[in-house]
């Protein structure tokens, strides 16, 4: 938060999937041209439904930030926030999340570097949901260009990689409507790993221009994408709300100029990751046949005044 303010070395300002900053070396203070990317992330639904899962969930969501700009993680941070440790349900809930996240490091290769714990939080006599939040430091070894960011770009190809989900359960669609219960969405680790890998791969070559995980649902990612870059899309026939509000970490919307579209998928292929072409970038709706059809203005506006209705709660 301070360095992006004085515009010292950051790269990729606070408030997309991670911030990245300029690496200098500690002596001379030369640019080394690599960069280094943090993040900080946390899902209490996810991880009520499931402290287990949903602890690796959440770590799986942080290296997927940092792949979309190109770093590679080099260590965790945590704090685990729970209820009364005396309940025995609740200290069941953080012995699961430990190991969870443990389980989930050791896959993806993440060493856990400290954390602390935040323990007996309660509102209302009632054990909070268990909480944890996870905050990772990773390392772009090629800082040539701008990292990608969540913004859809006029006249790029939008493509989705990754198993797209199909699980509503533990979502925020869903928790609107009351519904609490069920599994939290699947992970296969390895996969994540398979796909993480490739979008480092696609960042670091310069092969696609915008990116953002799906970890809060595929239609809320290409919604902050199009709010972001001021620019529509139209998906294509056939998607229902499932589709658009079904939330994992394991799956990445990309930008991608046209010429190197084949480039894209001819890699996605060799890394057995699936990938599907949702449309071209461009207009100023926001479309999918027969659910949503937006303007991106109004969109746009939407966004900014609940951004702004967050802020003025968190002032009070």
């Amino acid at each position: 938060q301070y360095d992006h303010q004085l515009f010292l070395n950051t790269v990729v300002p606070p408030g997309g999937d991670a911030a990245v900053l300029r690496l200098k070396h500690p002596r001379t203070g030369e640019d080394t041209g690599r960069g280094l990317a943090l993040t900080t992330d946390g899902n209490h639904r996810w991880c009520a439904l499931d402290p287990r899962q949903g602890t690796a969930l959440v770590v799986a969501e942080a290296v997927a930030n940092l792949a979309c700009v190109g770093a590679r993680p080099l260590g965790l941070v945590n704090c685990l926030n729970f209820g009364n440790p005396e309940h025995p349900e609740v200290m069941w809930q953080l012995s699961e999340a430990i190991d969870g996240m443990a389980e989930a490091c050791r896959v993806l290769d993440v060493p856990v570097v400290g954390g602390n714990v935040s323990l007996y939080n309660e509102s209302r006599g009632a054990n909070i949901d268990p909480s944890p939040v996870v905050g990772v430091v990773g390392r772009a070894e090629r800082l040539e260009r701008r990292p990608p960011t969540p913004v859809l770009v006029d006249g790029t190809d939008v493509v989705v990689l990754g198993a797209e989900p199909r699980n509503l359960d533990g979502s925020a669609w869903a928790w609107a409507r009351g519904h609490g219960d069920g599994e939290p969405p699947a992970l296969d680790l390895v996969a994540h790993t398979d796909l993480v890998v490739l979008v480092r791969d696609l960042v670091a070559r310069g092969l696609v221009v915008a990116a953002h995980d799906g970890a809060d649902g595929l239609g809320v990612a290409l919604a902050e994408m199009a709010a972001a870059g001021g620019v529509g899309l139209e998906l294509p026939e056939g998607l229902d709300h499932t589709w658009l509000f079904s939330e994992s970490p394991s799956v990445v919307v990309v930008g991608v100029a046209p010429e190197h579209r084949d480039q894209v998928l001819a890699a996605a292929s060799d890394s057995g990751v699936s990938a599907r072409l949702l449309g071209t970038a461009g207009g100023d709706r926001l479309v999918a046949p027969g659910l949503v059809d937006l303007r991106v203005d109004d969109l746009t506006r939407a966004w900014r005044n609940l951004a702004n209705k967050l802020s003025d709660i968190r002032s009070d």
